[in-house]
């Protein structure tokens, strides 16, 4: 038996009225789910504990069976992990995003947060302002590291965990009083726009009709913390497929093995076949029991606000990953449960995550189940089969049988 989890992250969401009082996932046309969906058992799962900030960290912790309110210590030391940072016991982890703020002649404190992901920018590109910012403040309190796209990292030698704002919380608003309290944090974010804003290669994107990638912001700090083995807690040899740093630390964590995919850079136009790719050989050929495919582009599209692209995303997903997926293993003859779901909403109508249970869909390639519903948060909802408080047991679910 092999076990699967396709991750749409940030994929559900709220009825929308442009699209006739449906929800993304509603809308999307997504053959190969409104295949697997009579076929399959539907629910919903709450994969944000109460009294926890709803994240991916803290979701797809939950989504691999880790209890969040005993694992998680912050977002940013699981990146650090991927990165490949030996945190000491001492240090603080942040994120550190590249944004894109507005240019009028104002305080920085006034100034307007327009793109958290700075127009998806490169790693190339992003590790290029990243170095003009440590010229003047890396120091042996202060070290940054690349990550992925705009997403970087800060490791704060003997420093403190403090309360600081994700910038997709935030877009549109001026950012005055969601910088942080601490004065060094505050000071290198006010003096990056400075070094950044018209740095030659910001400029050169602004030729392009990019968004610039003017500032730093810190958020998501954290201490070093070890997760128990995925392979002792479950039995399963797992491999981890992402671009996203945050899901190959937590696969680090883990034990598991992590999958890199040329062309896979965690944006709507990532490389969804070779995932699904990847994923079915890791099964079938390299002795992996379980994979986890994490697709990052629906909860990007949710962040910005776009309708179309969220929709497209999911259809993405469905006809060129989970099609795949689906279709290979039912040609090898191997049996499978494929578990399809999002870690947590990202509403379009506030462009941020919330709390909400997801809907997901268990699929048995031994059962003949005939359903007559379809894969979406309503359906999910009427189903009866609602898991609370404890999203993290849902892998049990799957595991099971």
């Amino acid at each position: 038996m092999k076990y699967i989890i396709v991750l749409g992250d940030g994929m559900a969401d709220e009825p929308i009225e442009e699209l006739g009082g449906k929800t993304p996932i509603e809308y999307a046309d997504t053959p190969a789910m409104d295949r697997l969906a009579p076929l399959s058992e539907v629910g919903l799962a709450a994969t944000i504990p109460d009294g926890m900030k709803p994240g991916s960290d803290t979701a797809n912790l939950a989504v691999l069976g880790y209890n969040p309110k005993k694992y998680y210590t912050g977002r940013s030391p699981l990146e650090a992990l991927s990165i490949g940072v030996d945190m000491k016991a001492t240090d603080i982890a942040l994120r550190c995003n590249i944004v894109t703020l507005s240019e009028e002649d104002v305080p920085y404190e006034e100034r307007t947060i327009l793109d958290h992901s700075s127009d998806e920018i490169s790693t190339e590109d992003a590790a290029v302002l990243l170095d003009a910012v440590k010229e003047v403040f890396e120091n042996e309190i202060y070290r940054f590291y690349v990550g992925t796209s705009y997403r970087h990292l800060l490791i704060w030698d003997n420093g403190k965990v403090v309360e600081l704002t994700p910038p997709h919380d935030v877009l549109t608003q001026k950012i005055g009083k969601h910088l942080p309290e601490d004065e060094m944090l505050k000071e290198m974010m006010k003096k990056s726009f400075d070094i950044l804003n018209h740095h030659p290669l910001n400029e050169k994107r602004a030729a392009q009709g990019k968004n610039k990638a003017n500032s730093l912001w810190f958020w998501g700090a954290g201490t070093r913390r070890a997760l128990s083995s995925f392979y002792d807690k479950t039995g399963k040899k797992g491999a981890m497929i992402s671009a996203v740093d945050l899901l190959k630390g937590i696969a680090v964590g883990a034990g598991m093995r992590n999958i890199e995919v040329p062309g896979a850079n965690g944006g709507l136009n990532t490389n969804y076949e070779g995932k699904a790719e990847a994923g079915v050989k890791a099964l079938l050929e390299e002795g992996a029991d379980f994979v986890y495919i994490h697709v990052e582009a629906p909860d990007e599209m949710g962040h910005q606000g776009s309708v179309e692209r969220k929709v497209k995303a999911i259809e993405y997903l469905d006809q060129r990953l989970i099609r795949i997926v689906a279709g290979e293993m039912d040609r090898s003859g191997e049996d499978y449960r494929l578990l399809i779901m999002p870690d947590h909403p990202t509403p379009i109508s506030i462009r941020t995550h919330s709390s909400n249970p997801v809907p997901f869909m268990i699929y048995d390639s031994r059962k003949d189940l005939k359903k007559s519903w379809n894969y979406n948060e309503k359906e999910a909802d009427e189903s009866g089969n609602i898991v609370i408080e404890k999203g993290y047991e849902l892998i049990d679910r799957l595991l099971s049988e």
